[in-house]
């Protein structure tokens, strides 16, 4: 039996893995660590099955279902009237609140995944229950959400620029301070003048010219000259090479 001890005892200190006896052998108790020595990280304590108060969220999954997660102390909303069903349902609001369905769901689930008919549309889902039997009663409702459309979008003209990214984005600002591009969209700014320049110099005025010169120092010229004969290739996005080229990629922008 000694040895039986003392065979466990190598088990419990990482020896053996199991022990053979003819007689039951208990481990010996290991002395539970006091609470004050602890640190407050080891000693959070269980995790509560809710945090209090009515918290619902609802996100399009796909154009046609909605994610919808719950956190409801279905405790204290209930108190000690359940309502007879016995369940909550969500309430799936189209639009202006038009009701478009209602699902029958497990309380403590926490989520459920509800379909909608209309892509691109805007929905509310609100969950609650019935008591009396044809009485609604709301516990939480979601924010709007979204729907993403489900086509594909229509075939049209893309305006394509590219950012200089070894300039600053206050150097760019700076660069049309005072011009008549003063104001606009950059990436609008700099699509126009690189098209007209990648077309023709004679349509470019002198002044834009200057423009884009300013934009392009601190490339080579080599790093120049390639940027606009990949801009007027006819395949707009032939190779990496041209897109990573065009953008720029592996340097960025100072601050």
């Amino acid at each position: 039996m000694a040895n039986d001890v003392a065979d466990l005892t190598d088990a419990a200190e990482g020896g053996a893995e199991f022990v053979l006896s003819s007689t039951p052998v208990v481990p010996p108790e290991k002395r539970a660590p006091d609470s004050a020595s602890l640190h407050d990280y080891e000693n959070l304590g269980e995790l509560p099955r809710s945090y209090g108060g009515a918290f619902l969220f609802a996100i399009a999954r796909d154009p046609h279902t909605l994610f919808v997660y719950w956190d409801i102390d279905w405790v204290a909303v209930f108190g000690d009237r359940p309502p007879v069903d016995r369940k909550v349902h969500l309430r799936v609001l189209w639009h202006e609140g038009i009701e478009e369905s209602t699902a029958a769901v497990e309380p403590l689930a926490a989520s459920h995944l509800v379909s909608v008919l209309h892509a691109r549309s805007s929905y509310r889902v609100e969950i609650g229950y019935y008591a009396p039997e044809n009485v609604w009663n709301s516990v939480a409702i979601s924010a709007a959400v979204i729907t993403p459309p489900d086509e594909v979008a229509e075939n049209g003209p893309v305006d394509v620029a590219t950012i200089p990214f070894h300039l600053s984005f206050q150097r760019i600002v700076d660069t049309f301070r005072g011009s008549k591009y003063d104001g606009d969209a950059l990436a609008e700014i700099l699509g126009r003048l690189q098209h007209h320049a990648d077309s023709s110099d004679a349509t470019l005025p002198e002044s834009e010219r200057e423009l884009l010169r300013a934009l392009e120092s601190g490339l080579s010229e080599t790093s120049a000259s390639q940027r606009a004969r990949l801009r007027r290739a006819p395949d707009l996005f032939a190779s990496r090479e041209r897109v990573e080229s065009i953008l720029g990629f592996g340097a960025t922008s100072p601050m």
